[in-house]
């Protein structure tokens, strides 16, 4: 028959030879173990069986605790529950929330899509999460997290005065979740249904200084054929305008990426923004220049090393550095802004916008697309950059332009 334990019996229970049991009463014992240990059991029976749950050890768990266990697992089975199941199920959704939390999956995302960008976006993005959202519903799990949960975070960011980074992070979580619906870690995208036009105020768009006017480009052009520097910067700067690329390209441009049988510079993946490789068509001019350059630094690796040492480049600023030095402000021209030059001509001229913006490298995200991209625009690009070094050349050559 069962006993009625008390507090002060069950503190006094010894160990003994073998594990033994005291009974409480409803199912409920007192297992003490051989070490001295002791632990709380529930016996019961479910659709036929023979069934044990455990409470916990004493006396972390009280007799009190152990009997209101066990009087919550008789009022499940009173329902047709077995309390055992129901414990295992209460365990498990506790494992996938704290799985599951806002954090952890965010840093899952993170790690499955960091080799496709740039060094600098990825301390970018690691630190806009880092500094701004796990603070504040890093801990949460996924499923518990509101819409106006995400967009509190986007607004204090924006208080600050930090309007565009508000809008990464919405951007960020965003995706975020799209990650979470993908992996199975949750059913809804609440940021998809935040509208950012509407609650938070337009970003600036960061337009790179450019000129564009056919007499200012035509002046530009041969103001950089007479830049009297350094001889690597002033070759990057004939080229800039005829290949225009990123300004991190074109400075850390290698021979070895080089080929002169077909005219064609293709750098790797690993030094571009989108990290996929890209083929920049060689104009007849720009091989004449880099052929002239390759009796200047063929000899390295680099194409523009620095003045100090040759097995490093020149650095970010050298060539916004030259374009100062031969009298245009920031406000007029960038090292980048050779980009936006070709972008806006091209299109003026009528080129295929889609051939355009794959020159620029503006990469498509979709694998298949950029596969086709690349087979049916790269004929058409090969035109349109020998085009385009062309009527640069009439834009240099020409004392006036007409209307």
């Amino acid at each position: 028959m069962d006993k009625k334990l008390n507090d002060r019996g069950v503190a006094n229970f010894k160990a003994a030879s073998k594990a033994y049991k005291i009974f409480d009463g409803g199912g409920l014992y007192l297992i003490v173990y051989t070490t001295g240990g002791k632990a709380w059991r529930m016996a019961y029976r479910f659709g036929g069986k023979e069934k044990t749950l455990s409470f916990g050890l004493y006396p972390s768990v009280s007799l009190g605790m152990a009997r209101k266990c066990r009087d919550k697992a008789k009022a499940l089975l009173a329902q047709g529950i077995d309390p055992g199941e129901r414990k295992k199920r209460e365990k498990e959704i506790a494992g996938e929330l704290t799985q599951n939390t806002f954090e952890n999956v965010a840093k899952e995302w993170y790690e499955t899509n960091k080799s496709r960008w740039s060094e600098k976006t990825i301390r970018i993005i690691l630190s806009r999460l880092e500094r701004y959202v796990f603070p504040a519903i890093g801990q949460k799990p996924l499923s518990e997290l509101k819409a106006p949960d995400i967009l509190a975070i986007a607004r204090s960011v924006e208080a600050r005065g930090a309007v565009h980074s508000a809008h990464r992070i919405m951007q960020y979580c965003n995706r975020i979740f799209r990650f979470a619906i993908a992996t199975s870690r949750t059913e809804h995208n609440i940021v998809a249904d935040i509208h950012t036009q509407d609650v938070l105020q337009p970003a600036k768009v960061k337009h790179h200084a450019t000129l564009t006017d056919p007499r200012a480009v035509g002046e530009l052009l041969r103001a950089l054929d007479g830049y009297a520097g350094y001889s690597p910067v002033a070759y990057a700067l004939k080229l800039a305008p005829l290949v225009f690329v990123r300004p991190g390209e074109l400075r850390n441009a290698r021979w070895e990426e080089f080929d002169f049988d077909t005219n064609e510079w293709r750098i790797p993946a690993g030094r571009m923004k989108m990290k996929e490789q890209h083929i920049v068509p060689l104009s007849r001019q720009a091989v004449e220049i880099l052929q002239t350059l390759q009796s200047v630094t063929g000899q390295g690796k680099l194409l523009f090393p620095g003045a100090r040492t040759s097995d490093r480049p020149i650095s970010d600023n050298t060539i916004n550095a030259a374009l100062r030095r031969l009298g245009y402000t920031k406000e007029q021209i960038t090292g980048h802004g050779f980009r936006s030059m070709a972008s806006t001509i091209l299109n003026e001229l009528g080129w295929n916008r889609d051939a355009i913006e794959r020159q620029l490298a503006h990469g498509e995200r979709d694998q298949v697309r950029a596969a086709y991209n690349h087979a049916d625009f790269l004929q058409e690009r090969r035109r349109m950059m020998q085009a385009w070094a062309d009527h640069l050349d009439m834009l240099r050559n020409a004392k006036r332009v007409g209307k």
